[in-house]
């Protein structure tokens, strides 16, 4: 099981949500949010944003990447 399934599912039972109520947030079907959290299909960036807003939660959190990466300077 890929860890941003996992993430994506956890976050939705924690905040104690169907995944309709996700779905119309995040501006994407319900039956999308079940193949994301079931593992048939993965976000796209825009879906993967639009959750990250939703939960106000990072893209690294979701992806499981370690919290001490380095990012380049602007």
């Amino acid at each position: 099981m890929d860890i941003a399934q996992v993430r994506i599912k956890e976050l939705r039972i924690d905040n104690d949500l169907k995944q309709q109520e996700v779905a119309e947030n995040c501006n994407i079907t319900q039956r999308k949010v079940s193949f994301i959290e079931n593992g048939v299909t993965e976000p796209n960036l825009e879906d993967l944003r639009n959750i990250c807003k939703f939960y106000n939660v990072s893209a690294d959190y979701i992806l499981g990447l370690p919290d001490d990466l380095e990012y380049p300077k602007r």
